[in-house]
């Protein structure tokens, strides 16, 4: 187990498109090695999710779990474990929803994102299954963020107001609801 840097904005593994896991990669010890490394990195940054080009590997991996006491996102419905490889995105519903996202590799800043509230994603699992699963909510938010990374894209550049784009100090002082 290796608790890899996470590259911040700014780099240019963040704005490629990552390389398809190929069927020789699956099952590889490597690739075992990488997805147990994503995940111990994930764990220490406190994140949510995490995608291999965030820590300088253009593949299509990712990596998302809820667990229900996060520290960072508080209450959560617990989704366990997803690796997430080699995904398509279809959106089932264009209503848009929002939320204040972050991202390990834009540390220290949170925006304002609207993205579609229900999609339909297509992936196989670290065994080389295909899987599918429809997200709604902020689970489908948190896929999309995810899966973006696997295409060059941040949450920032999903943005349509920059004005709601700050620091989390300032967030968390002006804007973070507190449950009742």
């Amino acid at each position: 187990m290796t608790i890899k840097t996470i590259i911040k904005m700014g780099h240019p593994t963040l704005k490629k498109v990552a390389d398809l896991i190929t069927q020789e990669e699956f099952n590889s010890l490597e690739l075992k090695n990488l997805l147990q490394d994503l995940y111990e990195t994930m764990k220490i940054e406190k994140g949510i999710g995490i995608a291999a080009p965030q820590v300088n590997i253009s593949k299509q991996i990712a990596l998302i779990e809820l667990l229900a006491d996060s520290e960072r996102y508080g209450i959560l419905s617990q989704t366990p474990l997803l690796t997430i490889i080699n995904p398509t995105i279809t959106i089932l519903d264009t209503e848009l929803q929002g939320y204040w996202e972050g991202c390990l590799s834009v540390p220290g800043l949170k925006g304002y994102v609207e993205r579609a509230r229900k999609i339909r994603v297509d992936y196989f699992d670290e065994t080389g299954d295909v899987q599918t699963i429809t997200a709604e909510g902020f689970l489908a938010t948190v896929f999309q963020h995810e899966l973006d990374h696997l295409f060059g894209v941040l949450y920032v550049e999903r943005m349509k107001d920059l004005s709601k784009l700050m620091y989390l100090e300032e967030y968390k002082n002006f804007h973070e609801v507190t449950p009742e």
